[in-house]
């Protein structure tokens, strides 16, 4: 689907994005998706338009980032059959992880998944919401790899094109459904 195709099929929820200026500092304009998640029309086109896209692509589990990944990542994985698996910040997960740091803007953070999460050669798709600087996804998709997943597609509904994030996941399909330049 072309960028243009994308505002045009998605232009409600473009819409229902609610720009905070200064926030979490001065100078960023947060892309806040609560008005997504309180309209329930919205948040099911959201959802169906992502079922459309991967309901015959085989996919056998979505990992998702903790924790608004998890808010589309559970519903879909549902909708198309598949398995949900959370990928959740250090020490938050009960059994045997494996784990990735990576760098943020701000200091580092570490994302685990259970070791038995996913099956050698199972086909994964990584959902979040947001995709800005590329870190987090980038660190899911070696954390995925690590364990036995084939990456199929990272999907976030929202992309923040100016930040490049993209380059950082070099190799890795990318869905966004809507796109700010």
């Amino acid at each position: 689907m072309s960028a243009a195709n994308q505002a045009t099929d998605f232009a409600r929820v473009r819409a229902a994005i609610r720009d905070i200026p200064d926030f979490p500092k001065p100078g960023i304009i947060f892309k806040d998706i609560t008005p997504i998640l309180s309209d329930p029309a919205v948040f099911s086109e959201v959802i169906n338009g992502l079922t459309a896209r991967y309901q015959s692509m085989r996919i056998d589990k979505i990992a998702a980032m903790e924790s608004r990944g998890f808010i589309f990542g559970a519903p879909l994985a549902t909708n198309i059959g598949a398995g949900f698996v959370p990928l959740r910040k250090f020490g938050k997960l009960p059994f045997d992880t494996v784990s990735e740091t990576f760098n943020l803007e701000y200091g580092t953070e570490t994302l685990e998944v259970h070791t038995d999460a996913i099956q050698k050669g199972e086909r994964v798709l990584i959902i979040d919401d947001l995709l800005a600087t590329g870190g987090t996804a980038e660190a899911s998709a070696r954390l995925v790899r690590r364990i036995g997943g084939e990456v199929v597609e990272m999907a976030f509904v929202v992309e923040l094109k100016f930040l490049d994030g993209r380059r950082r996941l070099s190799g890795i399909p990318v869905y966004s459904m809507v796109v700010f330049d």
